[in-house]
């Protein structure tokens, strides 16, 4: 995802010059290509994120279009004051890009996991949380990011996630994606969680259970319109999410909910359990760990339908 992202952004500074991109000592090589298109707005500020979402502040005040890149975790807690006081209280378009989502950066240990960032930056007035899939979300949101007037948090996975889409998309910041229909329970994942969603869907197909599948790639603001239609029309709704269940997608359903919703449909949320790590391990085996992998998903979606299918 990120060799697609770095490509997609050198294609939009070779066509609009005010798109300056700022690295926080990450990504030099992957970023050529935006050298080569745009040799004199390439900033490398240094392992100094707090100066750098400064920076683009600055920048973006003067006219330009900033695009902050590095590590989520360090592109949100590290400089979350600046993001606030920065971009969000002036209200500045900049783009900040948080790589390695979730369990990506599992190698490194608990430093480098990205599982409160959505949390950090959808607490923030006027910040879009975008999280694209795969590439086709990630090129579809980053072309509307970059015309969006406000701030946006884009955050990506790291390296070989698959295609859940069969090519170029039309998709815009606050809508989500029907994948696939199915009557008996309606899983809305977001971002790199979302192979393992489809993959657990069909296994649940295979069991007896035909599930809905949504993408919801922008988590703030939500699709509304999308998700009336699925507390309307099915009695389980399961967000999944490779992020704390603390502050994150389900929580956005769940605030979402209790504002617009009076519907009798149940809500069961599926996410990273609220406690650090402290072994290093594979991004597969951390989520294996957290019931986010395929055969997890389905084990806890078999159980949350369990009370539903003895009273039908």
């Amino acid at each position: 995802m990120r060799n697609a992202f770095a490509a997609a952004l050198a294609r939009h500074a070779q066509h609009d010059p005010r798109v300056v991109l700022l690295s926080a000592d990450v990504g030099n090589r992957l970023f050529d290509p935006f050298k080569e298109a745009a040799p004199d707005r390439f900033v490398n500020c240094g392992i100094a994120e707090a100066a750098m979402i400064g920076t683009a502040a600055g920048l973006s005040m003067s006219g330009l279009r900033p695009v902050c890149y590095t590590i989520a975790p360090f592109a949100t807690a590290r400089c979350l004051e600046q993001v606030r006081v920065d971009l969000c209280y002036h209200r500045q378009p900049v783009l900040v890009v948080g790589v390695g989502a979730g369990f990506c950066y599992g190698q490194l240990g608990a430093t480098h996991e990205a599982l409160e960032d959505i949390a950090h930056m959808r607490s923030l007035p006027g910040m879009t949380v975008a999280c694209p899939a795969d590439v086709h979300e990630l090129r579809a949101l980053l072309a509307a990011a970059l015309e969006h007037e406000g701030p946006v948090y884009l955050r990506l996975g790291k390296k070989g996630e698959p295609d859940i889409h069969d090519g170029p998309i039309d998709l815009g910041l606050g809508a989500g994606i029907v994948l696939r229909e199915g009557p008996d329970v309606c899983l809305i994942g977001t971002g790199i969680v979302m192979p393992a969603a489809i993959e657990a869907s069909a296994l649940l197909k295979a069991r007896g259970h035909d599930p809905r599948v949504v993408s919801l790639p922008t988590v703030k603001p939500l699709d509304g319109n999308l998700l009336r239609d699925c507390f309307d029309r099915w009695d389980l709704v399961v967000t999944i999410e490779e992020h704390s269940l603390c502050g994150g997608l389900g929580s956005a359903v769940a605030e979402w909910r209790t504002a617009h919703d009076d519907g009798h449909a149940r809500l069961r949320c599926l996410g990273a359990p609220d406690a650090y790590h402290h072994v290093t391990a594979s991004p597969a085996a951390l989520r294996r760990q957290a019931g986010l992998d395929a055969a997890g998903i389905v084990t806890q979606v078999e159980a949350a339908l369990a009370p539903l299918e003895a009273t039908r």
